[in-house]
């Protein structure tokens, strides 16, 4: 009999939907929505990723941590209390996963491998199907 683990899981962390600001992204540039909703870290993972896919590894970081760090402050605020999963399914979640991509992603560029790792390493301990989508 496999041995059962007794500690219990904290909950899901469930950020809210911000329709405002995603309607927003969905229309105009990334830079024209943080400017707007500068909470929104779906509109900082795609600066970061465009900042990547232009070469532009330090400006890519620098967005990175600010989605990274925004996100974190909204975790707070849902009831996150350091570690649990963080679902990708449920979509409000995936601005704040896609930044922690991210931030990997940016951090392996500019040398920072330990940094890197952790950042993948968290976003597979939010939630498996986030990595494995992103990644």
């Amino acid at each position: 009999m496999a041995p059962q683990n007794l500690m219990s899981q904290p909950p899901a962390t469930l950020l809210p939907e911000d329709t405002e600001a995603r309607t927003y992204l969905d229309a105009h540039t990334p830079e024209d929505t943080v400017r707007q909703f500068p909470w929104f870290c779906a509109a900082w993972a795609r600066l970061a990723k465009n900042a990547l896919e232009s070469g532009d590894d330090v400006t890519a970081y620098a967005f990175a941590r600010t989605g990274y760090h925004r996100g974190l402050d909204q975790l707070r605020r849902s009831g996150w209390k350091g570690h649990g999963p963080i679902p990708w399914e449920h979509k409000p979640n995936r601005g704040f996963l896609k930044s922690l991509h991210q931030l990997s992603r940016a951090a392996a560029a500019i040398g920072e491998a330990d940094e890197a790792a952790r950042c993948a390493q968290f976003l597979r301990d939010s939630d498996p199907a986030a990595a494995d989508a992103l990644t």
